[in-house]
């Protein structure tokens, strides 16, 4: 089968991979039907990653039609079911498991990273992976790529479970990604009072502005945001502050827009140094709340699953292009560029083609 692998020296490539198995590890394999690109991704194409193995079959945002199941669950899954999976798998054992927070697990292991990913015609699901419940049903759908994108949208559910935003809320997001635009959906929907995403880029604004009417945008290359913020909230100043982008200077600037009691969210790690960016006396003296989150549970993926069955969010409208396998290369040019709000890659029998603008 074609995937898509991290080599020796660092640099990624398509090659010819035997067909996975079932054996003792592997409980399942699916047809893979689509994988989406990820920040990450991007980030480890670019610049190589030390947290993948060479020969590592990369790509975690997948869904897939199972072909082959082992006896042992049969009695949950069956050939034919259409199902996505968590990508970040816990232990069960340590204390973060047993509280439910798997994804803080002391042995976190992740698909693309610890076992071989999405980017192929067929991925094994691990053993872990189905004692951990991250393998979910899809509902009957004619479009199961659009579900690649419950992981992001599982991420963002993850940080919103500390900022518990309310109706009379400000929201300021820094950064316009498909990031920042699924932590406005979810603001939107908490029915947050103003909704405000600053981004300094023109184009990918206008993007971003296309798909959320409701929002607020403010382009901080040629507007002061301070003033502009403050005005929208009537000289309050943001209630919660999103930062979803890997810019130091965004947490420091986000401190500064924050009302009394705020919360913010610093949802974009940074690429190398971290240090210095988050002032201590505005925390103490304005009692902000200063919150991380990392990956997501198998029970937020499923939720965000629901939000796209129910109709509440339309994850589809972020999807700007489709890639077939063969050209991932194309698709992870042109994913570093910028350009694109969110790149699918579908396999050729898919049922939705090879590629679409």
């Amino acid at each position: 089968m074609l995937a898509y692998v991290k080599r020796q020296d660092n640099t990624f490539g398509l090659e010819q991979r035997p067909k996975p198995k079932l054996d003792q590890d592997h409980v399942a394999v699916i047809r893979v039907i689509s994988c989406s690109i990820c920040g990450t991704d991007v980030r480890a194409y670019r610049f190589g990653s030390n947290k993948i193995d060479p020969d590592r079959i990369i790509g975690h945002e997948v869904t897939g039609e199972i072909i082959e199941i082992s006896d042992d669950f049969k009695n949950v899954f069956s050939v034919g079911d259409h199902v996505a999976v968590a990508p970040a798998i816990g232990c069960g054992h340590c204390s973060y498991c047993m509280s439910g927070k798997t994804n803080m697990c002391d042995t976190l292991e992740t698909i693309g990273f610890e076992y071989d990913g999405g980017f192929a015609e067929y991925m094994a699901i691990p053993r872990q992976a189905m004692l951990m419940d991250n393998v979910y049903r899809l509902p009957q759908d004619d479009n199961y790529t659009k579900y690649s994108l419950c992981e992001p949208l599982a991420c963002t559910i993850n940080a919103h479970t500390y900022l518990k935003i309310q109706e009379s809320d400000s929201v300021v997001i820094f950064g316009s990604g498909i990031i920042g635009c699924l932590h406005a959906e979810l603001a939107l929907l908490a029915g947050a009072k103003n909704i405000i995403i600053v981004e300094p880029s023109e184009d990918r604004l206008k993007q971003a502005q296309d798909l959320l009417p409701q929002v607020s945008f403010i382009n901080s290359s040629e507007t002061d945001v301070e003033t502009e913020l403050f005005g929208i909230t009537d000289n309050h100043g943001a209630d919660v502050a999103v930062i979803a982008c890997s810019v130091g200077s965004a947490q420091a600037q986000a401190m500064g827009l924050l009302a009394k009691c705020g919360r913010i969210s610093l949802f974009g790690g940074l690429v190398g140094e971290s240090n210095g960016f988050i002032d201590s006396n505005i925390v103490h003296y304005r009692e902000i709340s200063v919150y991380g989150v990392h990956a997501s549970t198998p029970a937020q993926n499923k939720q965000a699953m629901k939000l796209l069955e129910e109709g509440k969010i339309d994850l589809e409208k972020y999807i700007t292009r489709r890639f077939p396998l063969s050209e991932i290369d194309l698709a992870f040019q042109e994913a570093s560029s910028g350009k694109a709000m969110k790149i699918v890659i579908e396999n050729n029998n898919t049922d939705k083609g090879d590629n679409r603008g």
